[in-house]
């Protein structure tokens, strides 16, 4: 027999909750900068909540397993981002990453970041 995992749900709102704990392994909604400025400096928000919630649930972005990335405009701010990115993810502690195009949910938004990480 299984001994059941606890989940936690962390910031829990109205439709979803800010992040889900399972076991060690940590599950960030989407996270988006403030809707002002340029994708860089929508990137560096998004990164520095994500930094955030991270260091709250115990652990830090050299844990980061796996991340989605969404850009509105993926030819026009694909650049812009993985500059913030490389700037910010750890050198040895890259996780899997993919980065798709797609409508988000403020037409002010150019990118939304999902983040699965260990603790």
């Amino acid at each position: 027999m299984n001994a059941m995992k606890t989940i936690e749900r962390v910031d829990p709102g109205e439709r979803f909750c800010r992040a889900v704990v399972h076991g060690d392994t940590i599950y960030l909604a989407g996270v988006t900068g403030s809707a002002a400025g340029d994708v860089r400096a929508q990137t560096r928000d998004a990164l520095a909540k994500i930094d955030h919630y991270l260091e709250k649930l115990g652990t830090d972005k050299s844990n980061l397993l796996t991340v989605q990335i969404w850009l509105k405009d993926i030819g026009r701010d694909f650049a812009g981002m993985n500059a913030e990115w490389s700037a910010w993810v750890p050198k040895d502690a890259k996780p899997a990453r993919a980065t798709c195009e797609a409508a988000l949910a403020s037409p002010d938004l150019l990118v939304e970041i999902i983040v699965i990480a260990a603790k």
